[in-house]
């Protein structure tokens, strides 16, 4: 089977409806790029999302690295600007290449899923960490969302 390299929020929905969805397109691991993999929904904190996940023969692992550093999400929390955040992630995750080629080899060989909450793929950093991975060698990346999977269409930012 060929690797394929995902990207999926858990923005809506339920962790048996979140794993069905993973399930049908046919998802062997998941990289959970929280920098906290905490969650107020239920099934998603990092322990019980890997227990469910094992249940259901998906692989869980978790790689805090390439989560967003908490200044990072502060500053876009009070000040919403996305152009910032994006530069400063991008910046991030420069200091994070030895992770980012490990996630590469890894996804050449395994169909891998990177996970954060943000449903929309447009604006969550997991959409730069898997470009980065593709960059670094990975797969092309596709983007799954509740009803399709989109291929990888990076959205231009005015200057």
């Amino acid at each position: 089977m060929p690797a394929h390299l995902y990207t999926f929020g858990y923005e809506g929905f339920d962790i048996d409806s979140f794993i069905s969805r993973l399930q049908t397109v046919g998802v062997e691991t998941i990289v959970d790029v929280r920098e906290l993999p905490l969650s107020r929904k239920k099934g998603f904190s990092k322990t019980a999302l890997g227990e469910c996940l094992k249940r259901a023969g998906i692989g869980y692992f978790h790689a805090p690295a390439l989560g967003c550093p908490k200044p990072i999400r502060n500053r876009y929390r009070e000040d919403g600007d996305w152009q910032a955040y994006t530069r400063d992630f991008q910046a991030y995750l420069a200091t994070q290449e030895a992770t980012v080629q490990q996630l590469s080899k890894f996804a050449r060989s395994s169909t891998v899923c990177l996970i954060c909450f943000e449903a929309d793929f447009n604006f969550c950093h997991r959409s730069y960490v898997a470009r980065a991975t593709m960059r670094a060698g990975g797969p092309q990346v596709q983007h799954i969302t509740a009803k399709t999977v989109f291929p990888d269409q990076p959205v231009r930012l005015a200057a």
